[in-house]
Formats: C-alpha cells, structure tokens, sequence
C-alpha cells in the first residue's frame, strides 16, 4: 500500500509540472514576439519595389527593381516635369476637342470641355490629384504643339536622365506594350521632379478645387493617394507627395516620397495586388518606409573646423610652417542604426605641391568617406596663413644670382676665346 501511494504521488508530480509548462507556454504565445535582429528585410506581396535615399541615392530595399514593368499612371509624374519646365502656372490652355475624346472609356477623366479654357495649374491639378487623362493630353497637346512631339520630349528626357529602361508612347499611361519603365527608372524621375518646388505642392495636396469656367460650374478632387488621405486607414503622416496608377496589366502602382528625421526617402512599387480587399500598394510602401526609417539614420561624421590632419610646409617660416588642415563643409552620412556608434576613416588626398604662401581658407585637398558603397566627400582647408620663409627666399636669390653671374661669365670668356 505505500509502495502505491509512492508511485501514484510521483505521477501526480509529472501531471503537475506538465500542466505548468503547458499554461506558461499559452500565455507566452499571446504575448508580442520582440525579435533579436530587427533588421531583416520586409516582405511585401507587390511585384516590384524600390526603397531610396534621396540625399545619398543609398538603395535600402530592392525588389526587382530593375525589371521592365508597365507603369499606368505613374506616367503623369514625367508629364507634370515636363509642363512645369516649359510654362507658366497661370498660362490660359483652351481645350481641344481631338484631346479630351481620345481618352478610351474605363480610364479616368476630369471630364473637361472642347474648348474650355483652364490654368495650367489647374490642369496639374487634375493631372496629379485626380490622375485626369484628358487634362494630360490637353497639357501634352499644349506643351508639345502636338501630343507626339510632347511624348519624344518625354523620351529625351528620359535620355538626359540617364534611364535606359524606360520608354513612353503617351503622357498618361495608356496600356500599351512599347510603354514600359522600372522601379528604379520611376524612383530616378520622382527624385528629379522633387527639386520643383511646385511640383512637391501639387503632387503633395490632399485635395483641390477647380474655380467655375467657361464651361464648366466649380469642380472639386480629392487625391487618389490613400497615404496622404488623413481619415484613410492607410494615411501615412511622413509621405509628402505621390502619384497612384493603375491597369489590369499594370497593377496597382505608387510612386511616393517621406520624410522623418531630415531623411528624406522615395518608394516605387509596381505590379501591386488586392490583399484581403485592400490595395498592396499602400501598406507596401508603409512597410518599407517603416523599415528604411527605423534600421537607417543620418550620422554626423564631420563639421566645418574639426581639424583632419596636419602637415608641415616646407617653404614656409618656422612659426607658420606647421599647419592644421579643417573640414569645409559638414558631412552627414546614412548608415544603419546598428552602426551609428562607429568611427569611419577618410581617405585623405591632397593637392600636389603644396608651398607657401598659403591664405586661411585655401583648399588643400580634400576628405572622403566610403561607406556601405557610398562615398562622401568634403574639402578640406588651411586653417591659418602660411608665410613664405625668408631665409629660404635669401637663399635662393643668392642661388639665381650665383647661377647667373655664372652663366655672363661663361658667355664673357666665350666671347673673349673666340676673338
């Protein structure tokens, strides 16, 4: 009998330390997993995305980036650059008829007149907050004098930007096999079209309305960029502009940029789906962005007036001789956060023979930083004026007079042989 009780108060023993480690292991199950290594790339269900430093041109994320895909509406952001470089935002356009019917039915319109006569602004307006195709043509049409000169002025500038992977036949996105560009051509074109500061205005409003015209009563728009919406469940407070697409073939597409932290990033995904209802494109980019700005920060590694390094010069006098050389400019660069604790060692070259004189501020040669790929670069100055030695001017004075006391000796006795 007690050897029974022995054995059944062991079994009891293994039920209870089971039972616990099974209760510990539901509670652990519900509570939030924190990884060791935050830094492993996002996944995304869209084709085709890239992640881009704007100041750098640093590519933190690449999802087939350089695949040929067709781009939608994304277009328009080329077509905006080009009309905001060839006019003024108050020129009146008058719409013509061959503009706006040659848009084909299913494909967005502001559903502007023949012969109505708007501002360009108001165009871009359409163009960029509404994705309007016929305010495309018309602006094309306007620009271009016709719109298939205005689509080989895409593709010369698409040529000057360097892009080899980007073609276009019309200014909005018509689904047409020949019309073709990649992430990371579009990210190139974002980045060029965010130097125009209205460029960044328009593309970056939330809504715009159209004052009456002449054929028209006052219209009013509300972007089609979800990121930028405040009440859309996919607003995304750090994006500035964007630009939505969209076609069967195509996708769902986004071009868009944010900004946190003084780090400036542009996003491109191309060939987006449907996920549970919901357009990829939007909580795509959000998952990109979230990475780019939490595993990547800007570190200062240099300020005007730190000191480099030091020479001496040898022709200068012997209190001014020995000199400090300074950065010029400040560096910051975009590293990740893991190694923002790390010291980097430039590479320093400088000007070949250096002498005095020598002024406060002349640039001697410069500093560069190579880092994950990316070279920053600053010049780097005297810090105080070298004077030339004076004893060494002496000397070679009386070198040059010696030499050319030598040289009329020579031709003297010269000329006395030949006598």
């Amino acid at each position: 009998m007690k050897i029974d009780l022995k054995i059944h108060m062991k079994v009891d023993v293994k039920k209870y330390i089971l039972l616990s480690f099974v209760i510990i292991a539901i509670l652990f199950t519900n509570l939030p997993i924190s990884y060791a290594d935050d830094s492993t790339e996002p996944q995304i269900s869209s084709a085709a995305a890239i992640l881009i430093d704007n100041k750098t041109n640093r590519i933190l994320y690449n999802k087939n980036a350089t695949e040929r895909m067709f781009p939608a509406s994304t277009t328009k952001i080329l077509t905006a650059i080009l009309v905001l470089e060839n006019c003024d935002l108050n020129e009146t356009v008058t719409a013509s008829y061959d503009a706006i019917s040659s848009i084909p039915e299913g494909y967005t319109s502001a559903e502007i007149q023949g012969e109505e006569q708007l501002a360009v602004e108001q165009l871009l307006e359409m163009l960029l907050v509404i994705s309007a195709n016929d305010a495309a043509n018309v602006l094309a049409e306007y620009v271009g004098g016709s719109i298939e000169s205005f689509v080989s002025m895409m593709n010369t500038k698409v040529n000057e930007l360097g892009l080899t992977d980007t073609h276009f036949t019309n200014p909005y996105g018509l689904q047409e096999d020949n019309h073709y560009t990649t992430a990371y051509d579009l990210a190139k074109i974002m980045q060029y079209c965010m130097k125009n500061d209205d460029f960044r205005r328009i593309a970056g409003s939330v809504s715009c309305s159209i004052p009456a015209t002449n054929k028209s009563d006052v219209r009013s728009y509300t972007s089609t960029n979800d990121l930028i919406l405040p009440n859309s469940p996919n607003y995304y407070r750090y994006v500035t502009v964007g630009k939505t697409g969209f076609t069967t073939e195509a996708g769902r597409c986004l071009v868009t940029s944010a900004y946190r932290n003084d780090i400036e990033l542009t996003c491109v995904i191309l060939g987006g789906t449907l996920v549970n209802g919901v357009s990829s494109r939007f909580p795509d980019s959000i998952t990109l962005y979230e990475y780019g700005f939490n595993q990547f920060t800007l570190k200062n590694i240099a300020n005007p007036g730190d000191v480099i390094t030091q020479i001496e010069v040898s022709n200068g006098t012997p209190d001014t001789k020995t000199l400090d050389l300074a950065f010029a400019d400040s560096i910051d660069a975009l590293v990740s956060t893991a190694d923002i604790n790390t010291n980097y060692t430039p590479e320093i070259q400088l000007n070949d023979n250096i002498s005095a004189p020598i002024a406060q501020g002349d640039v001697l040669g410069k500093a560069i930083y190579t880092i994950d790929g990316i070279q920053y670069e600053a010049d780097i100055v005297a810090t105080h004026n070298v004077e030339t030695s004076q004893l060494l001017q002496f000397v070679l004075q009386i070198g040059g007079l010696m030499i050319a006391l030598w040289i009329t000796f020579e031709i003297f006795f010269s000329n006395k042989r030949k006598k």
